[in-house]
């Protein structure tokens, strides 16, 4: 019975660890890689030029604007070189029409999302939508394949969705 209980903290043990590296180092180093012209639904982040969420965070990053659709972006058709779409793509409820809304308005588009070696955040079926199906984490200019996380909508439904895309 004692192995079985070390085996169980070791899995936990190692999803913490895939986490923390898929999510903190992993992340950041795609933030920090290049100064971004909009950071789409940036969170706490600051990608180095126009920072954009649906909710106003405490402290937010600087250069912030408050958007209220994503769908509907209140920008010029191409007017962003770079953007960066960090972890917000498994939220949303439509994540092509999305991806079409972040290629009207940039030339060059970078998708980040939780990559399967992280199942943590690939099956929170509290706050996210949609599993994209790769091993990587950085996409440029094309939306990785996905499948409707199971029981997601239910859950979130019944419970509230956690953060909202």
């Amino acid at each position: 019975m004692a192995y079985f209980w070390m085996f169980i903290l070791f899995l936990v043990v190692l999803l913490i660890v895939l986490h923390e590296i898929s999510y903190r180092l992993v992340k950041n180093r795609i933030l920090r890689s290049r100064r971004w012209d909009l950071n789409i639904c940036c969170g706490h982040s600051d990608g180095g030029g126009l920072n954009v969420d649906i909710f106003q965070h405490d402290p937010g990053p600087s250069n912030f604007k408050k958007i209220d659709n994503i769908y509907a972006l209140p920008f010029e058709d191409k007017q962003f070189e770079h953007t960066l779409c960090s972890h917000t793509i498994e939220h949303v409820d439509d994540p092509e029409a999305f991806f079409a809304e972040l290629r009207r308005v940039s030339r060059h588009v970078t998708i980040v999302v939780p990559p399967l070696w992280d199942p943590a955040a690939v099956f929170n079926i509290f706050e996210h939508r949609h599993i994209f199906l790769n091993v990587r984490k950085r996409f440029e200019d094309e939306l990785p394949p996905y499948i409707r996380l199971p029981f997601a909508e239910s859950v979130q439904d019944w419970l509230g969705q956690k953060i909202r895309g």
